[in-house]
């Protein structure tokens, strides 16, 4: 039995989840890179293409953006033509956000890209070694964010 602290730590799965978060990230983080876009693009186009035009706040619940980093990620992608920001008509002061025909197309590539890394980050499992995973990770996630 390996006694190390190196040993001891690659028993503990709360280790080898947060190993395994920070390459998924990095993979996640450069497959979106190649492809033009950042993680909360991909998170704010696929929020706007699953539940349709929104305002500011409804798409930052939405997304999981806090509304400091949403305000620069609608700009930059309204800059690039992939939303579009328009007031609301029931509240002027309030902007609803809607994904364009570009967006929906720069998505699917991200969709593609994104799949992509999945396949990369879970090479050594099988299809059902992959479908099990996520449903302990969901199951996880669920029990520790009741409310999410």
């Amino acid at each position: 039995m390996d006694t190390t602290a190196s040993g001891r730590l690659r028993a503990l799965p709360s280790w080898l989840l947060t190993q395994t978060a920070h390459h998924a990230h990095r993979l996640v983080t450069e497959g979106l890179s190649e492809a033009g876009a950042r993680g909360y693009h991909y998170r704010l186009l696929a929020a706007l293409e699953e539940s349709g035009p929104a305002s500011q706040a409804t798409l930052g619940r939405r997304s999981a953006i806090h509304l400091s980093d949403l305000v620069a990620t609608i700009n930059e992608l309204a800059d690039r033509g992939l939303v579009s920001r328009e007031p609301d008509p029931a509240d002027r002061r309030r902007n609803v956000i809607t994904i364009t025909a570009d967006g929906r197309r720069h998505l699917k590539r991200l969709d593609k890209q994104i799949a992509r890394i999945q396949d990369d980050l879970l090479a050594p499992l099988s299809d059902q070694e992959r479908e099990q995973l996520t449903g302990l990770l969901s199951r996880l996630l669920r029990h520790h964010t009741p409310d999410a």
